[in-house]
């Protein structure tokens, strides 16, 4: 079993590490070009070169983005509620709340831990969240939502391309598909070492209000998680990829879009930090119970 764990969990951590370390050193890192080449390019890659190879029917994918709104949904409401308690304003800790870091670790935590059918099931999740941030979660951030924006959005052009193969079981050109994989093999490796970058340049304060509301986070993400499969009487594998993303720490983007918006992006890139921190802790107790 701890074999399995550490195959598991130690490609994402290295690699987030030689990230972390590289920014460390000083050494340059161009974050925003990396960033907009993984979202532009690398991760509509992998959606479709991942969603073509794998065989998910329309009903594990529909099951899957209902999963994701539902724990949504609880998110909020947990949120909401520990904003009360807390004292904290709703804008800064709701997002924090609802968004964890399906992308940068959840994608490969899943690729590593359930195989290529684990990694469509969170791709699945993936995708429904975006969406979601990208339109409530820049509103309740406070930063402006454009539709025309969203449309845009690569993300969401590369979830219109996938509809044809999950529905109508359309298969990519051979050329296509190749070109697809290619694109899509850079993106996790990017996704993580963009991660530990950006993790280098945090500076956390109040480090026991963070781990406490960071602990929160993804205690209640898996419980969450474990809840709304349960209730919808999904199979093992999807249960346990949904526990897992909802289970993730804070995501990146919440502090960027803090930043953005001006509204305590100290205080949020404090949940990020304490949030991943724990998760190193957290994520191979989560995984041993569905190995």
């Amino acid at each position: 079993m701890l074999a399995s764990l550490f195959a598991v969990l130690a490609p994402v951590f290295i690699v987030a590490g030689i990230g972390y370390a590289w920014a460390r050193k000083g050494l340059d890192y161009p974050t925003a070009f990396v960033a907009r080449m993984v979202m532009t390019v690398g991760t509509p890659s992998l959606v479709l070169s991942t969603l073509s190879r794998t065989e998910l029917d329309p009903a594990a994918f529909t099951s899957m983005a209902m999963a994701c709104l539902l724990c949504t949904l609880v998110m909020a409401a947990g949120g909401w509620l520990v904003c009360r308690a807390s004292g904290q304003h709703w804008r800064v800790l709701l997002p924090a709340f609802m968004f964890p870091n399906t992308g940068n670790m959840g994608l490969p935590i899943s690729l590593y831990a359930f195989g290529e059918h684990g990694l469509a099931l969170a791709v699945a999740f993936f995708l429904t969240l975006s969406i979601v941030q990208f339109t409530l979660g820049m509103a309740i951030a406070g930063t402006a939502a454009s539709f025309k924006a969203l449309l845009r959005n690569p993300i969401v052009i590369s979830l219109a391309g996938a509809m044809p193969i999950i529905f109508l079981d359309f298969e990519l050109p051979r050329w296509l598909a190749n070109t697809a994989d290619l694109l899509g093999g850079m993106s996790i490796p990017l996704m993580l070492l963009t991660l530990g970058v950006s993790l280098a340049s945090i500076r956390p304060q109040h480090i026991g209000k963070g781990l406490l509301l960071g602990g929160l986070r993804i205690v209640l993400g898996a419980a969450a998680g474990w809840a709304v499969g349960a209730a919808l009487g999904l199979e093992q594998m999807e249960r346990a990829v949904l526990m897992l993303q909802s289970a993730m720490p804070v995501a990146v983007f919440n502090y960027l879009m803090a930043v953005r918006a001006n509204r305590e992006p100290e205080q949020v890139a404090n949940l990020v930090m304490c949030s991943t921190v724990l998760s190193f802790a957290w994520l191979p107790l989560v995984l041993a119970w569905w190995m």
